[in-house]
């Protein structure tokens, strides 16, 4: 399988293959659709902020505000172990010094 180098952003919500085309955080090795999968797993972080948003805004008296991060966190440490999973060897250091992925290791 051919491999390309992308360039990720978390906070962007971006996987690019052209290093200066904006900021990036991670950089992964992947093939195209390994890194259209990062893209959709970015994207559904943004529908996760938005219900936790519209949670905030209008929430329910039961609902605990651990329950309303709980689906973004779970995407969250999702993509970040997709992003060590395809990570350079840089990428991975980096994450795990950050707490990501050392459990990926055993995979």
């Amino acid at each position: 399988m051919v491999k390309t180098r992308y360039y990720v952003s978390v906070q962007g919500r971006s996987v690019l293959e052209e290093q200066g085309a904006a900021a990036y955080e991670w950089t992964i090795e992947a093939s195209p659709e390994m890194a259209n999968n990062l893209r959709h797993m970015l994207e559904w972080i943004g529908k996760k902020e938005e219900s936790s948003f519209a949670a905030y805004t209008y929430p329910w008296p039961d609902t605990s505000e651990a329950i309303v991060n709980s689906g973004y966190q779970s995407q969250m440490d999702k993509v970040y172990r997709e992003i060590y999973r395809l990570g350079t060897e840089e990428t991975r250091r980096e994450l795990q010094r950050i707490g990501y992925g050392a459990e990926q290791d055993e995979d």
